[in-house]
């Protein structure tokens, strides 16, 4: 047997599971399991990809300068303070890499993304997960957990997989109740379905153990080129650039990524048919007994009496041609989260609960 052997905590992490794609033998299939923009990227985007080509052998700028500007003109952020990433994946694993390693604790709350625990043990730390209150983060609970041994605490608001989220309040509290030795991180993926909403930024600006995280991957529709990006004090991101590849970001994803930026009709139109089609969704589902909490992001999570109905429903609906997602690795083995689709797969899937619900009944 080979002495060759993995760092520790690389082998508790569980190889990463993606949203299904296809539906063996169902054709038709409408792909509602990866949180995707049912209306692809701009077009804009599109055809920033189609010029991009003809430059496909030059490397890509190092410093991202281009995108990083246009990021900030359209936030009213720094530049200079911001990192980009292959998605925010990518930004949340050099946190890891840089600010925690054995005998540290990364903190995250039990239905939290599973990229948190993940890049924790990826660097030798310890992952903690703390309680939440009726899949709500809670405040209180995080403080009652950090410690000074507590370097990272990871927040998604809105939060995947429930679609929850808290207030500015509560958020500016837990940020001056960490210890000293913290940085809270905000994962901000699907910030921008709520209309008006920073993200936590202000917060960031003002505060110098606060960093936030978001991607082009939700509203954008960029998932297929990963590209994400960080804002965070000055003196974190200096220090993340020295853990990030010098070219971790393609041509034809940067010219996308601003081109995306720059259509912003598009952004709300995208917004605009999620915010409808996400209400008339969990109104059918409701009066059809399955209940929902009122999400703020690009999904549902549809809970049912107990895992053996969740997991009797998605088989249902895979034979119906349309993939959901089961969230038991989650910690919520009762319910489905449901991407919102356009009007035709919302009211597919919708219909397919429907007629399940009845055939148990």
């Amino acid at each position: 047997m080979t002495k060759i052997t993995p760092q520790p905590g690389i082998m508790e992490i569980a190889l990463y599971q993606s949203g299904a794609a296809h539906v063996e033998g169902v054709a038709n299939v409408v792909k509602l399991s990866s949180n995707e923009n049912p209306f692809g990227p701009s077009p804009r985007a599109i055809a920033a990809v189609r010029d991009s080509a003809a430059g496909l052998h030059r490397y890509p700028s190092t410093d991202h300068g281009v995108l990083r500007k246009a990021i900030g003109a359209l936030n009213g952020l720094d530049p200079d303070r911001i990192i980009c990433g292959a998605g925010s994946d990518e930004i949340i694993s050099f946190l890891c890499q840089a600010y925690a390693g054995p005998g540290d604790e990364v903190l995250y709350t039990e239905h939290g993304f599973s990229m948190y625990r993940i890049s924790a043990l990826a660097v030798g730390a310890t992952p903690v997960v703390v309680p939440e209150q009726d899949r709500v983060i809670s405040v209180d609970n995080i403080l009652a957990a950090a410690n000074p041994k507590t370097k990272l605490v990871f927040i998604a608001n809105p939060a995947n997989p429930t679609g929850t989220m808290i207030g500015a309040a509560e958020v500016a509290r837990l940020a001056e109740g960490l210890p000293e030795e913290t940085l809270l991180v905000l994962d901000g993926a699907y910030a921008e379905f709520v209309e008006g909403f920073d993200a936590g930024a202000g917060l960031v600006s003002a505060r110098d153990n606060v960093f936030m995280t978001r991607t082009f991957s939700k509203i954008y529709g960029l998932g297929g080129l990963r590209v994400g990006w960080g804002y965070g004090p000055q003196e974190i991101v200096d220090v993340l650039n020295r853990v990030r590849g010098p070219f971790n970001l393609s041509n034809s994803a940067l010219a996308a990524a601003v081109a995306a930026l720059d259509d912003q009709d598009y952004v709300d139109y995208c917004r605009s048919e999620n915010a409808k089609w996400r209400g008339w969704l969990a109104e059918a589902l409701a009066e059809c007994g399955v209940a929902s909490d009122t999400s703020c992001a690009n999904f549902i999570l549809a809970r049912f009496t107990d895992q053996a109905e969740a997991e009797a429903c998605d088989q249902y609906l895979q034979g119906q041609g349309l993939i959901v997602r089961r969230v038991a690795g989650y910690g919520l083995p009762n319910a489905l989260r449901i991407t919102i689709g356009d009007e035709a797969a919302c009211r597919r899937v919708a219909g397919a609960i429907k007629a399940f619900k009845e055939g148990r009944a």
